[in-house]
């Protein structure tokens, strides 16, 4: 994982200094941060959902009759590690399409 984070950055950041400190840096680094942010919270967020599954597997191969306590704890548990990677999401493209600085970079 360290390996994956560590090529999309060196990525990113090879491709924002090949554009240069033209007048759209800012903008290139917030998409390049975005972008890199998105990638970091997908990966963390389907190795904790492997996890979770992996656990809740585990607890129902030792006691299957506790599967039914333990399948909507995971239903629920799921849907909240994958709210993280849509709040990312969501910031990563309010960043990219609707950036609240944008007035002050534009000036």
């Amino acid at each position: 994982m360290k390996r994956v984070v560590l090529v999309i950055g060196i990525g990113l950041v090879s491709c924002c200094l090949a554009q240069g400190a033209s007048d759209g840096s800012f903008f290139i680094w917030t998409d390049a941060v975005s972008i890199m942010a998105l990638a970091i919270a997908v990966v963390a967020c389907a190795l904790a959902q492997g996890n979770a599954i992996n656990k809740a597997v585990e607890g129902i191969a030792r006691q299957p009759e506790a599967a039914g306590r333990i399948q909507p704890l995971l239903l629920v548990g799921l849907g909240f590690i994958e709210s993280l990677t849509i709040y990312v999401l969501v910031v990563a493209l309010i960043l990219i399409f609707a950036n609240p600085a944008t007035s002050h970079f534009l000036k």
